[in-house]
C-alpha cells in the first residue's frame, strides 16, 4: 500500500508537537506504561489502523508487555493474561472508541470499573490516550499510511 499523502500532522508540523505533548503528559499521570500501550493498541485494532497497530506492538514490547498479552489483546475478555485494571482500561477504550455503536456509549458499569482502578489523573491519562490514538488512527487510515513506514 502506498500513502495518499504524508500524515497531516507532518504536513502541518506545528500540529504535531502539541499532539506529542499530550502523549508525553499522559505518561506522567501514574498509569503503568504497559496499560497505556494496551489502550493504544486496542483502539488502533478497532479502527483498523495498520500503522498504529504495527507501531503499537513495537512500543508495547519496549514497555514490557508480554507476547501473551499482545497476541490476545483483541480477545482480552476471554484471555487470562490481563489484570482487572487492564481489563477496565480496555473496556473503557472499546466503549470510547465505538461511540456510535450504542445509545449509551460509555455505560456506568464501564466507567465505574475504570474508576475502581484509576484515580482522576489516571483516568484523564487513559481518556486522553484513547482520544489521541483515535485521532492518529483517523489521520493514518484516511491517508493510508502503511505499517512500518516512518513519517
Amino acid at each position: 500500500m502506498e500513502a495518499r499523502m504524508k500524515n497531516p500532522a507532518v504536513v502541518l508540523p506545528e500540529a504535531m508537537q502539541p499532539l506529542l505533548d499530550v502523549v508525553k503528559a499522559t505518561r506522567k499521570a501514574g498509569v503503568p506504561e504497559e496499560t497505556l500501550e494496551l489502550v493504544h493498541l486496542r483502539a488502533s485494532q478497532i479502527n483498523g489502523c495498520s500503522y498504529c497497530v504495527d507501531g503499537g506492538v513495537k512500543n508495547a514490547r519496549k514497555a514490557g508487555v508480554s507476547d501473551d498479552k499482545l497476541f490476545a489483546v483483541a480477545a482480552w475478555r476471554e484471555a487470562p493474561y490481563f489484570t482487572d485494571a487492564e481489563r477496565a482500561a480496555l473496556a473503557l477504550t472499546e466503549a470510547s472508541t465505538r461511540l456510535a455503536d450504542s445509545s449509551d456509549p460509555v455505560p456506568d458499569a464501564v466507567w465505574d470499573a475504570a474508576a475502581d482502578h484509576f484515580d482522576e489523573r489516571q483516568l484523564a491519562a487513559i481518556i486522553l490516550t484513547i482520544g489521541v490514538t483515535n485521532l492518529f488512527n483517523r489521520l493514518n487510515a484516511t491517508t493510508r499510511q502503511p505499517a512500518g513506514a516512518g513519517w
